[in-house]
């Protein structure tokens, strides 16, 4: 895999100082049932990263101490994490809001068949990557077999009640360009989604979010070996909204990998980027990175060109 952080580095992006936390967003491994070509955290079958039991404990510390009101769990996919279940069914006993970012084909998994149940009792609010609503691009992009996979996935979260309109079960679908390109507008694309899964399979979910795929990682590693690497910066930075760098998910979430330690936000994670303030879940406390400024490179373009995206999608209506 070619390195992308080289080209990443000497970079005009503006300077950027943290906010108020609000979510701690959790890497528990890089393992993963699929392996997909735009996955900027390279995961896949054969990873071992799995975060430890005692490390899943620092993490419960550390959502009590600093009374954050939101944990963010992902992977790989973070569901395959032996410590999975415990993690959420504490963290919602502190009252916490678990969100559990899935790519819907773990929940066909032999040993997960009551996974979505799971779910579904300790409410926890599912982000489910579904790249397209057509069976060619999905498993161009993530492999045969993955876009039945998915649609089953999502019958079995409406089967246990998400997708209908419940602020406990809510289902977010998220949509990711196959290409070097941007999204399009949010809005327009979720009324596609909702027409066409409907029609095609009678599968319902209640929003649709846009991510802008970065240059880092496995996309990245393409785009240099294709010569694309150029263009598309060059895309993110023509496409560059100034309004977008008040809402950046980096000025009120941390990320935190596998070992505990933190970062800025997932994709500085998987380019190594230190946080200011402060290196593992044990040195955080209250307001103790406010203010601080945030490590930034050429990626964060990708969260601020045209309508914006971050892990909650689109940033501007």
């Amino acid at each position: 895999m070619l390195a992308t952080l080289p080209h990443l580095q000497e970079s005009d992006f503006p300077l950027l100082r943290r906010a108020q936390l609000q979510t701690l967003q959790v890497n528990l491994g890089y393992r993963c049932n699929q392996q997909c070509l735009h996955c900027h955290v390279d995961a896949g079958p054969k990873r071992t990263e799995i975060m430890s039991r005692e490390t899943v404990e620092e993490v419960l510390l550390c959502l009590e101490r600093n009374r954050i009101g939101t944990l963010d769990l992902t992977g790989g996919a973070p569901e395959l994490n032996p410590h999975f279940r415990y993690l959420v069914g504490e963290a919602r006993r502190l009252g916490v809001h678990v969100m559990d970012r899935c790519n819907l084909t773990v929940l066909c998994e032999p040993d997960h068949s009551d996974l979505a149940a799971f779910l579904a009792e300790h409410r926890v609010e599912v982000f489910a990557s579904l790249p397209c609503y057509l069976e060619e691009n999905v498993d161009g992009q993530r492999g045969k077999g993955a876009y039945r996979g998915s649609i089953e996935g999502i019958r079995r979260l409406n089967a246990v009640g998400y997708g209908q309109g419940d602020t406990g079960r809510r289902l977010s679908l998220v949509y990711n360009p196959t290409g070097p390109f941007l999204p399009p507008p949010q809005c327009q694309l979720e009324a596609d989604y909702r027409r066409e899964l409907d029609t095609r399979f009678g599968i319902t979910f209640d929003r649709l979010l846009t991510i802008t795929n970065m240059p880092i990682k496995r996309f990245g590693s393409m785009l240099l070996s294709r010569g694309e690497w150029d263009a598309y910066l060059g895309l993110l930075k023509e496409a560059h909204q100034e309004a977008n760098l008040e809402t950046v998910m980096c000025r009120t979430l941390v990320s935190v990998d596998w070992r505990g330690f933190l970062y800025d936000c997932d994709f500085n994670q998987m380019l190594g980027l230190p946080i200011a303030g402060g290196s593992h879940l044990r040195d955080l406390r209250p307001g103790s990175l406010e203010g601080r400024p945030i490590a930034v490179a050429d990626h964060c373009y990708g969260c601020t060109a045209g309508q914006g995206s971050s892990c909650g999608g689109a940033l501007a209506g």
